[in-house]
């Protein structure tokens, strides 16, 4: 039987310009909003808090609350 990823969180290991997946997914959660994001649409995240950010907003807030 096949399995799916699919509605499944991947578990990533966020570095300088690229991940790399240690546990296969279709998403992971941003760390600020709660939403989910696509791996195909992830943009932002951060290496040193290994976090994933649906927006530059997001990003950006996570950077201030530090």
């Amino acid at each position: 039987m096949l399995m799916s990823n699919r509605g499944r969180p991947a578990r990533l290991h966020y570095m300088a310009g690229t991940f790399r997946v240690l546990a296969p997914g279709n998403h992971v959660i941003c760390a600020v909003t709660g939403t989910l994001i696509p791996l195909e649409e992830l943009r932002y995240w951060s290496v040193e808090r290994q976090e994933a950010y649906a927006s530059v907003e997001a990003s950006v807030s996570a950077e201030k609350r530090g």
